[in-house]
């Protein structure tokens, strides 16, 4: 497609914008990208929009469109705005990488510009090179997926290359894994509620967990998967910003640079426990076992595994937050595959109460706050007088339900690239963080300081792993 072909845009320029994938054939843009964008269109008042797909294959604009209308309907999206953006949605054949096709590519905008890079990581890192090189149009947004960099000094020298094509704010890193519905769940608990917020202090809490473990096994994606693991693939990206959430201070407004700012705060108060990665962290990969009725086989014995990389698919790091607020918790952060009880939650779990009068009688187990991240619910469990005797103390848990979120994780993540709102995105200075935090305990593993443990598929984990006596 030339530059002829694409129509001029009319009265209403200032508010038409082009979204291109980069990646448009792939998995990622199919499974995920456009269900949400459907998701998006049919939720929303969103109009204007110019659909360009673009990846090295041809495709003509009938294929592209007819693949883009499958997935919106497979995501139940339908309405005019949906019907639009199919009608007009059109495919460029190009190379990312490729200084010519990108400049080619470029061409075929319509108003503000949005390229979303569907890609591997090392293949988006040439593609913004060459960007660099052909430079883009003034308002160009660039949305980049999980990892940003592979250590400190790779994080650090990715920004470097983006801040030399576009500004810092029309950078967007997503982390679909915190869709809003999820963020606003961990923020509304905390700041609209006196009961709860002013208890989760050092003063009360004993220990945080940050949990996801999950049933699932590697679900054919051993190609990614075995050069990440479950440290670099959850923990170091997904569940710091988690922690990030649940452990800043209250913002001013829930306005991005606000949120941003709060969370990049404890980000950089974070550490190992007691800077010991060798004391506290773990590492164990799954063998042949039984989860949810499916017979799983060893990680190793996986199709396009590399035994040798000792890649590891559970893993638990005790970290540090060195603020005035929760200096010495400890909080516990995990993420497991094939994991038979599979747990996804924030747990708070409170101090013992400072004396119990002699007359109250029974179990006294500590309080605990538990909001989900999985199924999506808040639970918390307190002491209260059973029946019968009056004087005998009964743990009980009350339990309630979130409501439902809006969009899709995707719609979410796109909502906020296409209206300029970025409470889903991690800043530059958060993606150098998270590295500087993980990276003690990748080089101890590196030194074999840390051992790889086992756990048969669908148990609960290793059974030498004890509590961790923090």
């Amino acid at each position: 497609m030339s530059a002829a072909d694409v129509p001029a845009a009319g009265p209403d320029g200032e508010r038409t914008q082009t979204l291109v994938i980069l990646g448009a054939q792939g998995d990622l843009t199919a499974r995920l990208l456009l269900p949400g964008l459907g998701n998006l269109l049919a939720a929303s008042s969103l109009t204007g929009l110019f659909l360009v797909g673009s990846d090295r294959s041809e495709e003509s604009d009938e294929e592209w469109r007819a693949a883009v209308a499958q997935a919106f309907a497979a995501g139940g999206a339908s309405g005019p705005a949906v019907d639009t953006v199919v009608r007009d949605a059109r495919y460029v054949a190009a190379d990312a990488t490729d200084e010519h096709d990108l400049r080619r590519l470029l061409t075929s905008r319509r108003g503000r510009l949005t390229l979303y890079f569907a890609l591997p990581p090392a293949v988006t890192v040439e593609a913004c090179r060459a960007l660099a090189r052909t430079g883009v149009p003034d308002g160009t947004r660039l949305v980049l997926e999980k990892p940003f960099g592979t250590d400190t000094a790779s994080a650090t020298a990715l920004n470097e290359l983006l801040h030399g094509i576009v500004p810092e704010d029309q950078v967007h890193r997503v982390d679909h894994f915190l869709g809003m519905s999820t963020v606003l769940n961990i923020l509304g608990i905390r700041f609209a509620n006196r009961v709860i917020e002013p208890l989760l202090t050092s003063e009360h809490v004993e220990a945080v967990d940050i949990v996801f473990d999950e049933t699932l096994g590697l679900e054919g994606r051993a190609g990614f998967y075995d050069t990440t693991g479950a440290l670099r693939d959850m923990l170091q990206s997904h569940l710091l910003q988690v922690l990030a959430l649940v452990a800043m201070p209250a913002p001013s407004t829930l306005e991005p640079v606000d949120v941003r700012d709060a969370k990049a705060h404890v980000l950089r108060a974070t550490h190992v426990w007691d800077d010991r990665p060798e004391r506290f962290s773990r590492r164990a990969r799954y063998t042949a076992g039984t989860v949810d009725g499916r017979s799983l086989p060893s990680y190793v014995d996986e199709p396009g595994i590399d035994p040798a990389r000792e890649t590891e698919t559970l893993t638990e790091v005790v970290f540090a937050v060195d603020t005035w607020k929760w200096a010495g918790v400890p909080f516990r952060v995990r993420s497991g595959k094939a994991i038979g009880s599979p747990r996804q939650e924030v747990a708070f779990w409170f101090k013992a109460p400072q004396h119990v009068p002699d007359g109250l009688v029974g179990d006294v187990p500590e309080n605990r706050l538990r909001i989900g991240i999985g199924p999506r619910r808040l639970q918390l469990d307190i002491n209260i007088n059973g029946p019968g005797d009056p004087s005998t103390v009964s743990p009980v848990t009350l339990d309630t339900s979130f409501g439902p979120g809006g969009l899709l994780e995707y719609g979410e993540v796109l909502r906020g690239v296409l209206e300029d709102e970025k409470p889903l995105s991690v800043r530059d200075d958060m993606s150098v963080e998270s590295w500087r935090i993980v990276e003690p305990v990748l080089d101890a593993w590196r030194d074999g300081r840390v051992p790889l443990d086992d756990y048969p598929a669908g148990s609960a984990g290793p059974t030498a792993w004890e509590d961790w006596g923090t």
